[in-house]
């Protein structure tokens, strides 16, 4: 029903603005900008815009659009892949007429006139996906450019079919998009390919690392270290998964310092870290969270939360 209802209102309106959360994701611009993609070619004469902060990294997929304030009056926003209205990237969502929410996170913060949440999804991307194909008798239809941005959405949030939020479904609607003709080595090698100084930081991360007896890890990432190593806080976030094949580990957590705030980004193989996430400025996946903090004392109290909970976790 719910998709339904979001089909119906995009049919009726001229002109649909999308957003999605700061500090964007692969699965955040595949998302956002393969809905796009299928509503301008599913209907030619609409209006349809992505706004928000560029990401460099991630620049191959898309571009986002300039908007003005007045394009906001009477059009339709669409936010995806955020569970809270404070991570909203670009916070004149609010403007618009009506506000439709797509997300896949645990429930969070109730926002917008409809909201379609499914937490079984692996990615929003693979909810545009299934969108679409729903939407066939209705005059959905995905083009080249729309399947590939869904598919590095979805590649980019399973990390590359291997995290368990993989489904049966994820497969089935990822084949959907490979019958369209586009480049997927290219996908892999803009997502997965990383500068030298990445390579090297990597390495100092694999020497330096500490994993206590419960099964934590804990990677800090000093200013200096960053500037030793000539790689940002943005650039920091493809190191996340380094440390995921260490044997023993049962969470990690990195620790990025900036100059007014330490980002943590959290991963687990087992305890559930979203809940904690939440006590400190975050939230997220079951498995794959973030954080903010403000005091290297605050991120040990961040620390000591994780440690409990694997401790608790038997494997």
């Amino acid at each position: 029903m719910t998709r339904k209802q979001i089909i119906e209102t995009i049919k009726q309106y001229n002109r649909i603005i999308v957003h999605r959360h700061v500090r964007p994701d692969p699965d955040a611009i595949g998302s956002q900008a393969g809905l796009k993609q299928l509503i301008k070619h599913s209907f030619p004469n609409k209006e349809v815009y992505i706004v928000g902060e560029t990401e460099s990294s991630l620049s191959f997929l898309e571009n986002m659009d300039i908007v003005g304030d007045e394009i906001y009056a009477g059009s339709l926003v669409i936010v995806c892949d955020t569970a809270n209205q404070p991570r909203i990237d670009d916070q004149r969502y609010t403007i618009g007429e009506k506000l439709i929410k797509i997300d896949h996170h645990p429930e969070v913060d109730t926002y917008g006139d409809i909201q379609w949440v499914d937490t079984n999804a692996s990615s929003v991307s693979e909810m545009i996906v299934d969108l679409a194909i729903y939407g066939e008798s209705e005059g959905l239809q995905l083009n080249q450019e729309a399947a590939r941005l869904l598919y590095a959405g979805i590649v980019g949030d399973t990390g590359r079919f291997k995290f368990p939020s993989t489904t049966k479904r994820t497969f089935q609607l990822a084949a959907e998009l490979v019958t369209f003709n586009f480049d997927r080595s290219q996908i892999y090698n803009s997502l997965y390919s990383v500068e030298d100084k990445i390579s090297r930081l990597s390495g100092h991360i694999l020497q330096n690392f500490k994993l206590s007896s419960s099964g934590l890890c804990t990677i800090k990432l000093t200013t200096e270290l960053l500037e030793r190593y000539k790689v940002s806080v943005d650039e920091s976030s493809q190191l996340v998964q380094v440390v995921g094949d260490v044997k023993g580990i049962k969470a990690w957590v990195f620790f990025i310092e900036e100059s007014d705030q330490i980002r943590a980004r959290l991963r687990s193989k087992g305890p559930i870290i979203n809940e904690i996430a939440s006590q400190f400025n975050g939230g997220g996946h079951p498995l794959a969270s973030g954080a903010t903090v403000y005091s290297w004392e605050e991120a040990k109290a961040l620390e000591l939360k994780l440690e409990k909970a694997c401790e608790e976790y038997i494997m």
